[in-house]
């Protein structure tokens, strides 16, 4: 028995998972984005094609094609295995995960974490209507649970967080795990410890545009130059008074060098130097130290010869006997 299709291209649909749409497009290209729906479209349709095939008709080169697959099998949306591609059941997948997530816990943890649960519920819940218009992704309650356990988060620190990187204009899920990442490296738990890592944070945005100037730079700091600051400040306590004369050793250099200003900054910290008076003091006990290889004592200067000696005394017998000698 044969069954067609009584639908023409007309009158049919192809559906694409919401699951799809809200938590795996976001991460693609739009290469990715073409190449898997039409890929869907033969799959209803039960069609064969060749790489050469889907790029002609897609209007694409073979390597934009085969990249996409890669991507997609990376993101394990299909399975490319030689010429043949299979499709994941993204809805199976899911749920998948939210059983597994689900079964590591006990009835009786499940209790115990009731009222913390239903409290988290309602942070999730906040966040989904802020931050995803309700449409918010499985996989996203999952990652922010895990978050919870990972970064011991209090649910007004999780909130601010999203918050945080939805006001930057930068929200996607790598970016916010590496700000969760490193407030939980400051120590950030609650909100008062957020409130006082926000106030370092004002202060060193205002040393870092003091630097620029001092340093007559053109151009923004780098990641890794802002963590240099972010030290100093944070970690070191240090003011711009005090990263001002490290600041002054680079007089003269063209290219001022992040790692040379954090190591005299770093030296000063492990010996203890806290204020301007006590560095001032500690740089110019250096310079008075005599260098290696000279003596500490005072070479007297060279006496001149002329006048180093005794004048001798003649008497008369002296005489006599001078001119006696000589004349014979």
């Amino acid at each position: 028995m044969y069954f067609e299709d009584f639908k023409s291209l007309l009158y049919s649909d192809t559906l694409v998972s919401d699951i799809f749409i809200s938590q795996y497009m976001p991460s693609m290209d739009s290469t990715c984005v073409k190449v898997y729906i039409y890929m869907l479209f033969l799959c209803k349709h039960n069609k064969k094609v060749t790489s050469d095939e889907l790029a002609k008709t897609l209007n694409l080169s073979l390597d934009e094609v085969k990249s996409a697959l890669t991507n997609l099998d990376n993101l394990e949306v299909i399975t490319w295995v030689e010429d043949k591609i299979q499709l994941s059941d993204l809805k199976e997948a899911e749920i998948q995960r939210m059983y597994k997530l689900k079964s590591v816990s006990t009835p009786e943890q499940a209790n115990a974490n009731f009222e913390k649960n239903k409290s988290r519920n309602n942070t999730l819940a906040a966040i989904n209507s802020k931050f995803f218009q309700g449409l918010m992704a499985p996989n996203w309650y999952l990652t922010i649970d895990n978050w919870f356990t990972i970064y011991k988060f209090d649910e007004d620190v999780m909130y601010t967080l999203f918050k945080y990187c939805h006001d930057n204009n930068t929200f996607h899920k790598s970016y916010i795990e590496a700000v969760a990442t490193n407030w939980h490296r400051r120590g950030i738990q609650n909100f008062f410890d957020l409130e006082k890592y926000f106030e370092d944070m004002s202060q060193v945005r205002g040393i870092k545009g003091t630097i620029i100037k001092k340093l007559r730079l053109r151009r923004a700091l780098t990641e890794y130059e802002s963590e240099y600051v972010e030290r100093w400040v944070i970690d070191y306590k240090y003011g711009f008074d005090v990263i001002e004369l490290a600041l002054k050793k680079t007089v003269g250099k063209t290219n001022p060098d992040f790692k040379f200003l954090n190591s005299v900054l770093t030296r000063w910290h492990d010996l203890g130097l806290v204020t301007v008076e006590e560095i001032l003091g500690y740089e110019n006990s250096i310079k008075s130290q005599p260098q290696a290889g000279q003596s500490t004592q005072k070479t007297k200067p060279k006496q001149s010869q002329r006048d180093n000696f005794e004048q001798r005394e003649y008497d008369d017998e002296y005489f006599e006997n001078f001119f006696t000698n000589t004349s014979k």
